[in-house]
């Protein structure tokens, strides 16, 4: 068992140690004037090779699920899918630029996959804010 241990230890470290994780959050206007306008939804993301992220965001009180698919360097496709009592799954397009070493500001827009009570699938402009280690 102590064998099991240390090998699942090891394995898990190289992992960690070669990964690139992604820490992200979305600018949000309607937040109250306080961190909360940044802090509000914040996620952290694990890449699994240099094209897809996924990971976990924030939303509201439970957390979605995301992931992320880099087309370039720049530009990229993203899917975050409700869990808890949050309901529904978006898409969306955004364009990361490089700021300062590992600070990116990922301007996107997304827009739900289900209409709403309306008849209507509006989407939004995000204004992100990423850090990769």
């Amino acid at each position: 068992m102590k064998k099991v241990f240390l090998t699942a230890v090891l394995a898990f470290a190289t992992l960690f140690a070669s990964a690139q994780i992604m820490v992200v959050t979305t600018y949000d206007g309607d937040q109250e004037e306080s961190i909360d306008k940044l802090t509000a939804n914040m996620g952290i993301g694990y890449s699994i090779n240099d094209n897809i992220v996924i990971g976990g965001v924030k939303n509201g009180d439970d957390y979605d699920l995301f992931a992320r698919y880099n087309y370039n360097e720049d530009l990229y496709i993203s899917l975050q899918m409700a869990t808890g009592d949050n309901e529904g799954t978006s898409v969306g397009v955004g364009y990361s630029v490089n700021v300062w070493k590992g600070l990116y500001i990922e301007p996107n827009y997304s827009m739900p996959t289900e209409k709403d009570a309306d008849g209507n699938r509006d989407g939004e402009f995000n204004l992100g804010i990423g850090y990769r280690f």
